[in-house]
Formats: C-alpha cells, sequence, structure tokens
C-alpha cells in the first residue's frame, strides 16, 4: 500500500481496505506509520460500550514489525478486526507509550444499514482524484446510485461509483449515497489538504464519467468520504515554516555570539587599562 502524502513525515493511522463503513460480520486492518523515529505505538479505540481499550483487550489481534500486513513500514503497529459487530463502532487511533498520539483518529461506523457509503479515509490532496463506492448489502445489477453531498444530489451512476477529478478544498462535505427502495448510508466526511497541492499542481474541479449530475449533464461522478476525525496538518506548508523561520534563528544566535565576543573585548580591554594605571601610580 502507498503511504499518502499525509503520512509522509508524520505519524498516522491507516485502514484497510480504505473506508471508514463496514456491514456487519466484515473485516478490517489498522496501523500505525511513524515515518520519523519507529516510535513503539499501540492502537486503541474508544466505544459506547466498553470505553476505551488496547488492541488485544477484548477486541482485534495485534501485530508489529514486520508481520504488519497494512502498511509499508516495519515500524509501527497493527491491528486486525476478523467480524465486525455493531459494537465496534467506535473512534480509532495510535498511541505512544508515553502517551504522544497520532496527527489522526478514524471514526469506524458497522452499519445495520442496508447501503454503506466507501471512500478515501485519510485526508486527500488537492489536485488528486478521488471515488466513491455506493454499495449495497444485497448485489443487484439493477440498482440506481445517487450521490449527496451536505444532503444536496451530486450525481447518480449505474456502476455504483462516482469520481471527482483533481479534487479541491471546495469538494470538502459530508457525503453519502441512496439507492431508490433499498435505503440510504449514513454519512462520511471528504477532507482535501490544501496545501498539499504544491506538490499536484492543482487543477480546476471537473467530474468525468458515466452519470447524471445536478444539472443533468453526463458524468461519472466520484468523491470520497474521508474520517470524521483528521488532524489538519500540511506537510508543505510545515516545511515552508521551517525554511522561513531558520534563517531568523540563525541570525539571533549569530547576533548573540557578536554581541558576547564584543562584551568579553571590552571587559579585556578595560582589565588591560585598569593594570596599566596601576603600574604608573607606583
Amino acid at each position: 500500500m502507498q503511504l499518502p502524502p499525509f503520512c509522509l513525515m508524520l505519524s498516522c493511522l491507516q485502514v484497510s481496505p480504505d473506508q471508514s463503513q463496514f456491514f456487519r460480520y466484515h473485516s478490517f486492518s489498522l496501523s500505525c506509520e511513524d515515518q520519523l523515529n519507529g516510535t513503539d505505538w499501540m492502537l486503541k479505540r474508544k466505544t459506547s460500550g466498553s470505553g476505551v481499550r488496547d488492541c488485544g483487550s477484548g477486541w482485534g489481534t495485534t501485530a508489529s514489525g514486520a508481520s504488519c500486513t497494512v502498511g509499508t513500514t516495519a515500524s509501527g503497529a497493527c491491528c486486525t478486526v476478523g467480524t465486525t459487530y455493531p459494537s465496534d463502532t467506535g473512534m480509532y487511533w495510535c498511541e505512544s507509550g508515553d502517551g504522544r498520539r497520532s496527527n489522526n483518529s478514524i471514526e469506524i461506523t458497522i452499519t445495520d444499514r442496508p447501503v454503506l457509503l466507501k471512500c478515501p479515509v485519510l485526508p486527500l490532496s488537492e489536485g488528486s482524484d478521488a471515488t466513491l463506492h455506493c454499495q449495497a448489502e444485497s448485489l443487484s445489477s439493477d440498482h440506481t446510485f445517487h450521490f449527496q453531498r451536505d444532503g444536496l444530489f451530486v450525481a447518480s451512476s449505474r456502476t455504483g461509483e462516482m469520481t471527482i477529478r483533481r479534487v479541491s478544498k471546495s469538494d470538502e462535505g459530508l457525503y453519502s449515497c441512496s439507492i431508490p427502495e433499498v435505503g440510504e448510508s449514513v454519512g462520511s466526511w471528504l477532507t482535501v489538504e490544501e496545501g498539499d497541492s504544491f506538490w499536484n499542481f492543482t487543477l480546476p474541479e471537473e467530474f468525468t464519467g458515466n452519470g447524471t449530475d445536478r444539472n443533468g449533464t453526463d458524468r461519472n461522478g466520484s468523491s470520497s468520504a474521508p474520517p470524521a476525525a483528521s488532524c489538519q496538518v500540511s506537510v508543505p506548508r510545515l516545511m515552508c515554516h521551517l525554511v522561513v523561520g531558520t534563517p531568523f534563528l540563525l541570525s539571533t544566535i549569530l547576533l548573540g555570539l557578536i554581541y558576547r565576543d564584543r562584551n568579553r573585548a571590552a571587559r579585556t580591554d578595560a582589565q588591560r587599562r585598569g593594570s596599566k594605571d596601576v603600574v604608573m601610580e607606583i
């Protein structure tokens, strides 16, 4: 699995499959990714029924190092939930032994509805593509899928997919999907990282493909739903602050050293003059 830009310089939680909604009796895996220092992480969750618990303490099966199959690095930890139940609905995150948390948390929903929405969990970079998948618990080839954002109709599709090309900040929102005479999914958030457009050269937003949007134009819409809770940290923005701030820090240190050396030289001259005055008086 390729790490998204969000995880390249930050500790983050990933989920596989890349979605936050699951039907009952399915499975998913979580991993803690740390590209900086390989901190020993532990998967934790908070649910309404059992409060805060570590993976392996009444839920999930733990793994670490090379045993992890979710992420791409040997550092961190993994946890697999083999069979999902509504009681697995809750907030999941990574936590180190000293209490430090990952830069994002993920709200997992085990839905009892007949329809769910599959969408990327981590924040997306501006300029990348996002795909939403609408799925019925009982599969049928006769379904028509409708996608909504913030309660408003976005597009229809016969394939169950909607793709947004070159996402921008304006694509953020609460997405859901519905199937006539079947039901509607719960909502999931799509988050777009504005600063990451530095890497992706953001172009104007557009939908492409087959389907019907709110204006009646044929489009193969798309979208994606992100984590219910995520940390809005932009790596390029962080690097920009470091690049801009470093010269000021170095200048301050240099001025401090010059001031110290001048004071030292002044004290030395004063001592020499004092010594000469004493000799003359003798």
